[in-house]
């Protein structure tokens, strides 16, 4: 039995193929020619900082010259009219002679992408699975740090492994990191792990720490996930990275997880998030409000969450292309 009559359900599948052929896609697995996409698409997005952020860290995100202090380039005899703060002690001592630090400013900004890959993000119940549509939003992002000039590193992580990318510039460091995405996403596939609730927890706040120790201040940070896994533990690492950088929060959801599909007759459907399974009935009024109220309940204490670290919120569904959600709206949480 099927959801839809036969011509909706025709028209429907006629469409997500035509926009799965437009994305280079297949919605389930991941290639480097769909990533390779969007490096003509930068233009979707903007990427500058909060006027929070640009007021708390002033220069470091108004242009992408970091100023004095930022890296260290020689020591050389003190002159006059030198900061006297740029003094270096040590070879003052050593020496006998006062000498000062000079700094080079450094005209490229770090960008971070984090990307999650673990179980819950392999799941899609209409165009993509949240991983690819998570793989698209860092390809995106990647592509324009490296148009702005910026340096672009992170980490692609699931709840058993990670890969981290130092910052690096130019195309080199975004070839880097789509080639991580790709061969991480092949391993979340084939490697599925069938862990407690709360291992997923743990392995969540573990990347959270890993993220927090790559990120150094004046960092502009994205983390995709759907927020499965978020607690009280990679709160506090996200808080911590969020006092010193730019926190920006790509929530992935799937369109099953915002609402149950519409019915015109009653169907009993078997659901399961890969842990546990669950029958909910379809045609429904009470069943539908009844799951309609649980997982709004859900996505508000994951917000929730998020917000108390710190982070700025971006929503987006796997159900749909990136690029027109952000034609649609969602990039004014960028811009």
């Amino acid at each position: 039995m099927k959801w839809f009559s036969r011509a909706a359900d025709t028209s429907k599948f006629a469409a997500i193929t035509q926009t799965l052929n437009e994305l280079q896609s297949d919605g389930l697995t991941l290639s480097i020619e769909e990533l390779l996409r969007y490096q003509s698409k930068t233009r979707l997005i903007d990427i500058k900082a909060s006027r929070n952020q640009q007021s708390r860290m002033s220069g470091n995100y108004l242009s992408r010259s970091k100023g004095r202090g930022m890296e260290f380039d020689e020591v050389r005899h003190y002159q006059h009219g030198d900061d006297i703060r740029a003094i270096d002690w040590r070879v003052t001592a050593r020496t006998g002679k006062t000498h000062t630090k000079l700094y080079r400013e450094e005209i490229e900004r770090p960008v971070l992408v984090a990307t999650d890959l673990s179980t819950s993000m392999l799941f899609g119940s209409q165009l993509l699975c949240k991983s690819v549509q998570a793989a698209h939003i860092a390809a995106l992002v990647a592509w324009h740090a490296k148009a702005r000039g910026d340096r672009l590193g992170g980490m692609v992580f699931n709840e058993t492994t990670h890969q981290e990318c130092k910052p690096r510039s130019r195309k080199q460091g975004v070839l880097h990191y789509l080639h991580h995405l790709e061969t991480m996403h092949a391993a979340s596939f084939a490697n599925q792990q069938a862990l407690a609730a709360q291992d997923f927890v743990s392995a969540f706040a573990d990347n959270c720490q890993r993220l927090r120790q790559l990120a150094k201040p004046g960092s502009l940070v994205y983390l995709i996930t759907d927020g499965h896994a978020i607690g009280s533990e990679s709160v506090r690492h996200l808080s911590q990275l969020s006092r010193h950088c730019e926190l920006i929060v790509c929530l992935i959801t799937d369109p099953l997880e915002v609402a149950l599909p519409s019915s015109a007759q009653r169907l009993n459907v078997a659901m399961t998030d890969g842990e546990q399974r669950q029958q909910v009935t379809l045609g429904d009024l009470h069943a539908a409000q009844t799951y309609q109220t649980k997982v709004d309940s859900l996505m508000a204490a994951r917000k929730q969450l998020f917000r108390q670290a710190g982070a700025r919120l971006l929503t987006l569904s796997a159900g749909e292309s990136l690029e027109q959600q952000l034609i649609d709206g969602a990039h004014q949480w960028i811009r």
